[in-house]
């Protein structure tokens, strides 16, 4: 079967690659990000609020499989760099999204990213699985999206009910983060940050260890 592959070589944000040897290169849990921001997020959880007043600052806490290239100015889908997909592939049917995805990664709180992140993540959206969002707003992004399957330790595939090309610009999108699939969605309100200040024209946002 054809199919049509994209591979790039990027780092992902803030989740930790721990194969790198150097002492230079590890990170701790805990601190503080400083970001510019105007207003004061209604919660922590991207994935249940429907404005850029989480999404924007939450870009800096959370990584996507694949993310629109910061440094261009407009997005289009030769823009979409890797995060925590290193390639992916349609089938030749264009209903198959395959994901290779980086490994050796873990979360801040030292667990293991998986497949079965992405998988959690993705029923979080669809409302599939046993856990639910409180509130869902861009649950219609995925109409279209029959199921993600985890294929092996390092790859997930994307299944559409039908051809949709540009499906891999709404995963780009910094409104689609992968969630920890060991975290409750209530917990991704506000449990894994220890407080939200907002000062003037400055949000900080302190994280527990």
């Amino acid at each position: 079967m054809k199919r049509h592959s994209h591979t790039f070589a990027a780092v992902g944000a803030l989740l930790i690659a721990v194969s790198a040897p150097d002492a230079a290169f590890a990170q701790k849990s805990g601190g503080i990000l400083r970001i510019p921001h105007g207003d004061s997020p209604a919660s922590m959880s991207t994935h249940e609020e429907a404005t850029r007043s989480t999404a924007t600052p939450m870009m800096g806490v959370f990584n996507n499989l694949v993310l629109f290239d910061q440094h261009v100015p407009q997005n289009t889908l030769s823009s979409i760099v890797p995060d925590l997909a290193v390639a992916w592939s349609w089938d030749e049917d264009k209903t198959a999204l395959t994901f290779q995805l980086r490994q050796d990664v873990r979360w801040h709180d030292g667990r293991p990213f998986t497949p079965k992140d992405v998988k959690c993540t993705w029923g979080l959206l669809t409302g599939k699985s046993s856990e639910k969002l409180r509130v869902n707003p861009r649950k219609s992004w995925y109409r279209n999206l029959e199921e993600v399957t985890v294929d092996s330790d390092n790859q997930v595939t994307f299944h559409l009910k039908r051809p949709q090309p540009f499906f891999t610009a709404l995963l780009a999108s910094g409104a689609s983060p992968v969630y920890p699939c060991h975290v409750s969605p209530a917990q991704h309100r506000c449990g894994s940050i220890r407080s939200v200040r907002v000062h003037s024209s400055s949000l900080n946002i302190s994280q527990t260890s």
